[in-house]
């Protein structure tokens, strides 16, 4: 298996910031769109339709209580959270390869260890002080974000344990295909659902996203260990998590839960938000209740002069009230429109490991397209991967029997897809769609929960081509 985020610490030096006045009540009315600015910007990331950027109408709330553990809660930038810096485009290339000693860079997507070349590297990127060096670079020329875990700079190169990206633009998620969207355990960028500099002093009375939250292990469950719209979670988790919130749970205050009564505007600001669009567990920390992230650099602080008592207590009443949501009577997107988060998404990624079946060389696969490139060739060349690695087992997106399936060729430059399912045993072969061309689609039903697929990608020629492919649920 890949290999996942490892456990985050946190220490109990929380930090928080600036003060911002006022209370809004939850109602189930559409809420005023997020602030100015347009969606999928580094700004505003993901796209309205997210679900970082949409809150639940009627949640109705579960009884777990996030347990007390080493420290207490908090909200915080720091040495364990993340920076977000804006590439230009006059920004220099940088490679980023893997940390001395080690196997190289992961990609976890790729399900491979190699160096990546950002094309515009800021100049002020800064990892996170701590081992897990977060830091996720917004790059508007090619609308990714990447995100990288353990950067760090060595005898002036950039160097780091695990690299992944997500759309600017996109869900902020990962998705069947492409599983892992950033240095989160659940498989997200750091940047989604962080508190950002420019927010903490907007005005408004609460933050018009989601947010991000750790909890620790007694809070985060073993089975299972993530649900929708998390892809991944620690590696250890089954083993080593007792407690009963997956990984991509969304945990809300109740609509009762009076804000009034929190001094510090600053928390309270973050409270509203908890009520409104509430906060995603996207990973683990060492001994904190639960843990909420701020931008680097925003200057916000809690406990300005020291350890306040109030908000200490403030913070712990929360944890008490957080409960995670079980089911809503809806979803309105960052627009206030009503919006279905958990569609059908691609199953098929192209990652790999090919093997040569017919040709001079393999084509390889590129992340940021999603496929496998083939340089110009002269003569066609035919890859077979038998693995079945295409098809990642997100746990709530496999493909059900009985269910009927489409597969739709997405290539470019002559290219051809075709995908085979065969019984655990290899045989009998059930489906067969044969060498499709760019749009081509065939539909069947899927036989059996334990098939197996083998994808084979031909290239054109005379010119360079792509292969890739969707496979989407029909009913």
């Amino acid at each position: 298996m890949p290999i996942s985020h490892p456990d985050v610490g946190i220490k109990n030096s929380i930090a928080t910031a600036l003060a911002l006045c006022g209370a809004l009540l939850l109602t189930g009315a559409p809420m005023q769109a997020a602030a100015q600015g347009s969606w999928g910007t580094y700004q505003k990331p993901f796209a309205a339709t997210s679900p970082w950027n949409s809150r639940p109408v009627q949640a109705v709330l579960g009884d777990f209580v996030i347990p007390k553990s080493t420290y207490a809660p908090g909200v915080a930038g720091g040495e364990w959270s993340t920076g977000v810096f804006l590439a230009k485009a006059g920004d220099q290339s940088v490679t980023v390869s893997g940390l001395p000693k080690t196997q190289g860079l992961w990609d976890p997507d790729a399900s491979a260890f190699h160096d990546v070349t950002i094309p515009r590297w800021p100049a002020d990127v800064v990892a996170a002080s701590a081992s897990d060096g977060h830091a996720d670079i917004v790059d508007p020329v090619t609308g990714i974000v990447h995100s990288f875990w353990q950067l760090k700079k060595v005898d002036g190169k950039w160097v780091a344990a695990q690299y992944a990206w997500t759309k600017l633009n996109g869900r902020g998620w990962g998705d069947p295909a492409h599983y892992f969207q950033g240095a989160r355990a659940a498989g997200v960028a750091t940047a989604g659902g962080l508190i950002r500099k420019h927010e903490v002093k907007d005005g408004d009375v609460m933050y018009r996203h989601a947010l991000a939250m750790s909890l620790t292990f007694d809070g985060l469950s073993s089975q299972p260990t993530y649900v929708f719209p998390a892809t991944s979670a620690d590696t250890d988790a089954a083993t080593r998590n007792t407690g009963k919130i997956p990984e991509g749970a969304l945990l809300m205050l109740p609509p009762s839960y009076d804000t009034s009564k929190i001094s510090n505007p600053d928390l309270r600001k973050v409270a509203e938000t908890l009520k409104t669009y509430g906060a995603y567990v996207v990973d683990r920390n060492f001994g904190t209740p639960f843990f909420i992230y701020v931008e680097n650099g925003a200057g916000f602080d809690l406990h300005k002069g020291g350890w306040d008592n109030n908000v200490a207590n403030d913070l712990e009443r929360m944890r008490v009230a957080l409960r995670p949501v079980v089911s809503a009577q809806g979803w309105l997107d960052g627009d206030g429109k009503p919006v279905t988060l958990q569609k059908p998404m691609n199953l098929l990624s192209m990652r790999g490991p090919w093997q040569l079946q017919s040709g001079a060389s393999l084509g390889t696969f590129d992340t940021w397209q999603q496929a496998v490139v083939f340089p110009a060739n002269a003569q066609p060349v035919t890859q077979v991967n038998y693995s079945s690695r295409g098809l990642h087992p997100v746990n709530w997106a496999l493909p059900q029997a009985g269910k009927n399936y489409r597969i739709t060729a997405r290539t470019s430059g002559g290219g051809t897809l075709r995908l085979q399912v065969r019984d655990p045993s290899g045989n009998p072969l059930y489906f067969d769609s044969g060498e499709l061309a760019h749009g081509e689609s065939k539909t069947f039903a899927w036989p059996d929960p334990r098939a197996i697929v083998t994808v084979y990608a031909s290239s054109g020629t005379g010119a360079a081509s792509t292969v890739s492919g969707e496979l989407l649920q029909q009913d």
